[in-house]
Protein backbone atom coordinates (compact mmCIF):
# COMPACT_ATOMS: atom_id res chain seq x y z
CA UNK A 1 0.00 0.00 0.00
CA UNK A 2 1.21 3.48 -0.79
CA UNK A 3 0.74 6.89 0.84
CA UNK A 4 -1.36 9.37 -1.16
CA UNK A 5 -2.27 13.00 -0.51
CA UNK A 6 -5.92 14.09 -0.30
CA UNK A 7 -5.58 15.72 -3.74
CA UNK A 8 -4.22 12.52 -5.27
CA UNK A 9 -6.93 10.42 -3.64
CA UNK A 10 -9.61 12.76 -5.00
CA UNK A 11 -8.16 12.36 -8.50
CA UNK A 12 -8.14 8.60 -8.15
CA UNK A 13 -11.79 8.42 -7.13
CA UNK A 14 -13.10 10.78 -9.81
CA UNK A 15 -13.99 10.67 -13.51
CA UNK A 16 -14.98 7.84 -13.55
CA UNK A 17 -14.80 5.96 -10.23
CA UNK A 18 -13.51 2.64 -11.61
CA UNK A 19 -12.74 0.35 -8.63
CA UNK A 20 -10.26 -1.81 -10.54
CA UNK A 21 -8.12 1.14 -11.60
CA UNK A 22 -8.35 2.72 -8.17
CA UNK A 23 -7.19 -0.53 -6.55
CA UNK A 24 -4.25 -0.86 -8.92
CA UNK A 25 -3.09 2.71 -8.33
CA UNK A 26 -3.42 2.47 -4.57
CA UNK A 27 -2.05 -1.01 -4.00
CA UNK A 28 0.32 -2.17 -6.70
CA UNK A 29 3.90 -1.07 -7.14
CA UNK A 30 5.79 -3.73 -9.13
CA UNK A 31 9.57 -3.27 -8.88
CA UNK A 32 11.96 -3.55 -11.77
CA UNK A 33 12.42 -7.34 -12.13
CA UNK A 34 15.39 -8.70 -10.18
CA UNK A 35 15.47 -12.07 -11.94
CA UNK A 36 14.60 -13.92 -15.10
CA UNK A 37 13.40 -17.46 -15.72
CA UNK A 38 15.00 -18.87 -18.84
CA UNK A 39 14.78 -22.28 -20.54
CA UNK A 40 17.46 -24.72 -19.46
CA UNK A 41 18.52 -25.74 -22.95
CA UNK A 42 21.35 -27.90 -21.66
CA UNK A 43 18.97 -30.01 -19.59
CA UNK A 44 16.52 -30.29 -22.46
CA UNK A 45 19.19 -31.34 -24.96
CA UNK A 46 20.66 -33.99 -22.67
CA UNK A 47 17.35 -35.17 -21.28
CA UNK A 48 18.64 -34.60 -17.75
CA UNK A 49 18.83 -31.74 -15.31
CA UNK A 50 21.39 -28.99 -15.20
CA UNK A 51 22.75 -27.11 -12.22
CA UNK A 52 24.96 -24.47 -13.75
CA UNK A 53 26.15 -21.29 -12.05
CA UNK A 54 22.88 -19.53 -12.86
CA UNK A 55 20.79 -22.64 -13.25
CA UNK A 56 18.41 -24.88 -11.39
CA UNK A 57 17.10 -28.34 -11.99
CA UNK A 58 14.67 -29.24 -14.72
CA UNK A 59 13.57 -27.28 -17.75
CA UNK A 60 14.11 -23.79 -16.35
CA UNK A 61 16.95 -21.76 -14.94
CA UNK A 62 16.86 -18.90 -12.47
CA UNK A 63 19.02 -15.93 -13.38
CA UNK A 64 19.35 -13.20 -10.74
CA UNK A 65 20.17 -9.71 -11.99
CA UNK A 66 22.36 -7.13 -10.29
CA UNK A 67 19.21 -5.65 -8.73
CA UNK A 68 18.77 -8.76 -6.58
CA UNK A 69 19.95 -8.25 -3.02
CA UNK A 70 21.22 -11.79 -2.76
CA UNK A 71 23.09 -14.25 -4.98
CA UNK A 72 22.78 -17.98 -4.35
CA UNK A 73 25.55 -20.32 -3.41
CA UNK A 74 25.60 -23.53 -5.42
CA UNK A 75 24.30 -25.53 -2.45
CA UNK A 76 21.31 -23.22 -2.05
CA UNK A 77 20.73 -23.17 -5.79
CA UNK A 78 20.37 -26.94 -5.86
CA UNK A 79 17.37 -26.69 -3.52
CA UNK A 80 15.49 -24.08 -5.56
CA UNK A 81 13.22 -24.87 -8.49
CA UNK A 82 11.53 -22.27 -10.70
CA UNK A 83 8.95 -22.72 -13.43
CA UNK A 84 6.09 -20.96 -15.17
CA UNK A 85 2.42 -21.87 -14.86
CA UNK A 86 -0.68 -20.25 -16.35
CA UNK A 87 -3.61 -18.61 -14.59
CA UNK A 88 -7.22 -18.95 -15.69
CA UNK A 89 -7.00 -15.32 -16.87
CA UNK A 90 -4.28 -16.24 -19.35
CA UNK A 91 -1.22 -14.83 -17.55
CA UNK A 92 2.04 -16.73 -17.17
CA UNK A 93 2.87 -16.89 -13.47
CA UNK A 94 6.41 -17.34 -12.18
CA UNK A 95 6.68 -19.88 -9.35
CA UNK A 96 9.49 -20.80 -6.97
CA UNK A 97 9.73 -23.92 -4.81
CA UNK A 98 12.45 -24.04 -2.16
CA UNK A 99 13.25 -27.34 -0.44
CA UNK A 100 14.50 -25.87 2.83
CA UNK A 101 14.13 -28.98 4.99
CA UNK A 102 14.29 -32.61 3.77
CA UNK A 103 11.09 -34.41 4.69
CA UNK A 104 9.34 -31.28 5.96
CA UNK A 105 5.75 -31.95 7.01
CA UNK A 106 4.41 -28.57 5.90
CA UNK A 107 4.88 -26.39 2.84
CA UNK A 108 4.18 -22.67 3.07
CA UNK A 109 2.38 -21.08 0.11
CA UNK A 110 3.71 -17.54 0.55
CA UNK A 111 2.03 -14.47 -1.01
CA UNK A 112 4.55 -11.64 -0.63
CA UNK A 113 4.05 -7.93 -0.03
CA UNK A 114 4.16 -4.99 -2.41
CA UNK A 115 7.20 -3.60 -4.29
CA UNK A 116 9.16 -6.90 -4.19
CA UNK A 117 9.47 -9.95 -6.40
CA UNK A 118 10.74 -13.51 -6.06
CA UNK A 119 14.33 -12.47 -6.68
CA UNK A 120 14.26 -10.14 -3.69
CA UNK A 121 12.30 -12.49 -1.44
CA UNK A 122 14.25 -15.68 -2.15
CA UNK A 123 16.92 -15.20 0.51
CA UNK A 124 14.22 -14.49 3.11
CA UNK A 125 12.38 -17.65 2.08
CA UNK A 126 15.53 -19.74 2.46
CA UNK A 127 16.13 -18.44 5.98
CA UNK A 128 12.49 -18.60 7.06
CA UNK A 129 11.88 -22.15 5.85
CA UNK A 130 14.99 -23.44 7.56
CA UNK A 131 14.03 -21.78 10.85
CA UNK A 132 10.39 -22.90 10.94
CA UNK A 133 11.11 -26.37 9.48
CA UNK A 134 8.98 -25.90 6.36
CA UNK A 135 9.48 -25.85 2.63
CA UNK A 136 8.45 -22.64 0.85
CA UNK A 137 6.46 -22.22 -2.35
CA UNK A 138 5.91 -18.71 -3.70
CA UNK A 139 4.84 -16.96 -6.88
CA UNK A 140 4.85 -13.51 -8.46
CA UNK A 141 1.61 -11.66 -9.11
CA UNK A 142 0.68 -10.72 -12.67
CA UNK A 143 2.98 -7.88 -13.74
CA UNK A 144 5.58 -8.65 -11.05
CA UNK A 145 8.97 -10.24 -11.72
CA UNK A 146 8.79 -12.69 -14.61
CA UNK A 147 4.99 -12.97 -14.49
CA UNK A 148 3.10 -11.58 -17.47
CA UNK A 149 0.04 -9.34 -17.50
CA UNK A 150 -0.83 -6.39 -15.30
CA UNK A 151 -1.58 -6.30 -11.57
CA UNK A 152 -5.25 -6.17 -10.67
CA UNK A 153 -7.54 -7.48 -7.95
CA UNK A 154 -9.04 -10.15 -10.22
CA UNK A 155 -5.59 -11.24 -11.33
CA UNK A 156 -4.49 -11.60 -7.69
CA UNK A 157 -7.18 -14.21 -7.12
CA UNK A 158 -6.38 -16.02 -10.36
CA UNK A 159 -2.65 -15.93 -9.59
CA UNK A 160 -2.95 -17.65 -6.22
CA UNK A 161 -5.36 -20.21 -7.70
CA UNK A 162 -2.71 -21.07 -10.29
CA UNK A 163 -0.04 -21.33 -7.57
CA UNK A 164 -2.29 -23.54 -5.39
CA UNK A 165 -3.01 -25.89 -8.29
CA UNK A 166 0.68 -26.05 -9.27
CA UNK A 167 1.71 -26.85 -5.70
CA UNK A 168 -0.88 -29.60 -5.44
CA UNK A 169 -0.42 -31.22 -8.85
CA UNK A 170 3.29 -30.71 -9.55
CA UNK A 171 4.48 -31.67 -6.06
CA UNK A 172 1.57 -33.73 -4.78
CA UNK A 173 1.18 -31.66 -1.60
CA UNK A 174 -2.12 -32.31 0.19
CA UNK A 175 -4.17 -29.34 1.53
CA UNK A 176 -3.69 -30.56 5.11
CA UNK A 177 0.05 -30.01 4.67
CA UNK A 178 -0.18 -26.51 3.15
CA UNK A 179 0.14 -23.31 5.19
CA UNK A 180 -1.19 -20.21 3.45
CA UNK A 181 0.93 -17.17 4.37
CA UNK A 182 0.03 -13.67 3.20
CA UNK A 183 1.96 -10.49 3.93
CA UNK A 184 0.43 -7.03 3.45
CA UNK A 185 -1.20 -6.96 -0.01
CA UNK A 186 -0.47 -10.71 -0.08
CA UNK A 187 -3.16 -11.22 2.57
CA UNK A 188 -5.75 -10.37 -0.11
CA UNK A 189 -5.26 -13.47 -2.31
CA UNK A 190 -4.50 -15.52 0.81
CA UNK A 191 -7.82 -14.71 2.49
CA UNK A 192 -9.71 -15.23 -0.75
CA UNK A 193 -8.20 -18.69 -1.29
CA UNK A 194 -8.57 -19.67 2.37
CA UNK A 195 -12.26 -18.70 2.27
CA UNK A 196 -12.75 -21.26 -0.53
CA UNK A 197 -10.37 -24.10 0.38
CA UNK A 198 -9.47 -25.74 3.66
CA UNK A 199 -5.77 -26.08 4.46
CA UNK A 200 -3.52 -26.76 7.44
CA UNK A 201 -3.54 -23.13 8.60
CA UNK A 202 -3.50 -19.49 7.53
CA UNK A 203 -1.01 -16.81 8.57
CA UNK A 204 -1.93 -13.16 7.97
CA UNK A 205 1.04 -10.82 8.37
CA UNK A 206 0.17 -7.08 8.54
CA UNK A 207 -3.24 -7.67 6.93
CA UNK A 208 -5.71 -5.07 5.65
CA UNK A 209 -9.46 -5.16 6.13
CA UNK A 210 -10.25 -3.51 2.77
CA UNK A 211 -8.86 -0.97 0.33
CA UNK A 212 -11.27 1.78 1.30
CA UNK A 213 -10.47 1.36 4.98
CA UNK A 214 -6.77 1.86 4.25
CA UNK A 215 -7.34 4.94 2.08
CA UNK A 216 -10.07 6.36 4.33
CA UNK A 217 -9.59 5.13 7.93
CA UNK A 218 -13.01 6.36 9.04
CA UNK A 219 -14.80 3.96 6.68
CA UNK A 220 -17.14 1.77 8.74
CA UNK A 221 -18.90 -0.37 6.13
CA UNK A 222 -17.91 -2.31 3.03
CA UNK A 223 -19.23 -0.70 -0.14
CA UNK A 224 -19.93 -2.65 -3.33
CA UNK A 225 -17.01 -0.93 -5.07
CA UNK A 226 -14.53 -1.50 -2.23
CA UNK A 227 -11.40 -3.37 -3.28
CA UNK A 228 -9.79 -6.23 -1.33
CA UNK A 229 -12.67 -6.89 1.13
CA UNK A 230 -10.79 -9.21 3.50
CA UNK A 231 -13.12 -8.21 6.33
CA UNK A 232 -16.08 -9.80 4.49
CA UNK A 233 -14.26 -13.03 3.59
CA UNK A 234 -12.29 -13.85 6.72
CA UNK A 235 -15.37 -15.21 8.53
CA UNK A 236 -15.60 -17.95 5.88
CA UNK A 237 -12.17 -19.39 6.68
CA UNK A 238 -12.47 -22.82 8.32
CA UNK A 239 -8.74 -23.36 8.95
CA UNK A 240 -6.83 -22.05 12.01
CA UNK A 241 -5.73 -18.44 11.50
CA UNK A 242 -2.72 -16.73 13.06
CA UNK A 243 -2.73 -12.93 12.71
CA UNK A 244 0.51 -10.94 13.09
CA UNK A 245 0.57 -7.14 13.21
CA UNK A 246 2.87 -4.38 14.45
CA UNK A 247 1.30 -1.89 16.85
CA UNK A 248 3.05 1.04 15.12
CA UNK A 249 2.28 0.03 11.53
CA UNK A 250 2.48 3.23 9.47
CA UNK A 251 1.04 1.72 6.26
CA UNK A 252 -1.82 -0.53 7.40
CA UNK A 253 -2.95 0.55 10.83
CA UNK A 254 -2.89 -1.94 13.71
CA UNK A 255 -6.69 -1.60 13.91
CA UNK A 256 -6.97 -3.68 10.73
CA UNK A 257 -5.33 -6.69 12.37
CA UNK A 258 -7.57 -6.28 15.42
CA UNK A 259 -10.73 -6.05 13.31
CA UNK A 260 -9.86 -9.20 11.37
CA UNK A 261 -9.03 -11.03 14.60
CA UNK A 262 -12.45 -10.13 16.01
CA UNK A 263 -14.27 -11.15 12.83
CA UNK A 264 -12.49 -14.46 12.19
CA UNK A 265 -14.04 -17.47 14.00
CA UNK A 266 -10.96 -19.73 13.81
CA UNK A 267 -8.19 -17.49 15.12
CA UNK A 268 -5.49 -18.72 17.45
CA UNK A 269 -3.55 -16.51 19.87
CA UNK A 270 -2.41 -13.54 17.71
CA UNK A 271 0.98 -11.87 17.71
CA UNK A 272 0.82 -8.13 18.33
CA UNK A 273 4.39 -6.88 18.05
CA UNK A 274 4.77 -3.86 20.30
CA UNK A 275 6.58 -1.02 18.54
CA UNK A 276 6.90 -2.79 15.18
CA UNK A 277 6.00 -1.05 11.92
CA UNK A 278 4.95 -2.43 8.56
CA UNK A 279 8.27 -3.77 7.30
CA UNK A 280 10.27 -4.76 10.37
CA UNK A 281 8.22 -7.39 12.22
CA UNK A 282 10.64 -10.09 11.08
CA UNK A 283 13.41 -8.40 13.07
CA UNK A 284 11.67 -9.03 16.40
CA UNK A 285 12.44 -12.29 18.19
CA UNK A 286 8.73 -12.87 18.93
CA UNK A 287 8.09 -13.36 15.23
CA UNK A 288 10.02 -16.61 14.79
CA UNK A 289 9.12 -17.79 18.27
CA UNK A 290 5.38 -17.49 17.57
CA UNK A 291 5.65 -19.12 14.14
CA UNK A 292 7.63 -22.05 15.55
CA UNK A 293 5.18 -22.61 18.38
CA UNK A 294 2.20 -22.37 16.04
CA UNK A 295 3.61 -24.79 13.44
CA UNK A 296 5.58 -27.30 15.48
CA UNK A 297 3.31 -27.46 18.52
CA UNK A 298 -0.23 -26.15 18.03
CA UNK A 299 -0.81 -27.48 14.51
CA UNK A 300 0.83 -30.83 15.14
CA UNK A 301 -1.27 -31.37 18.28
CA UNK A 302 -4.45 -30.28 16.50
CA UNK A 303 -3.87 -32.59 13.54
CA UNK A 304 -3.08 -35.56 15.78
CA UNK A 305 -6.39 -35.20 17.66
Amino acid sequence: MNGFSIKELCCLFCCPPCPGRIAAKLAFLPPQPTYAIVPDTEAQSTGGSSRGATGIMGRWKLHLTERADFQYSQRELDNVEVFMTKSNRGNRIACMYIRCVPGARFTVLFSHGNAVDLGQMSSFYLGLGTRINCNIFSYDYSGYGASSGRPSEKNLYADIDAAWQALRTRYGICPENILLYGQSIGTVPTVDLASRYECAAVILHSPLTSGMRVAFPDTKKTYCFDAFPNIEKVSKITSPVLIIHGTEDEVIDFSHGLALYERCPKTVEPLWVEGAGHNDIELYSQYLERLRRFISQELVVQQSN
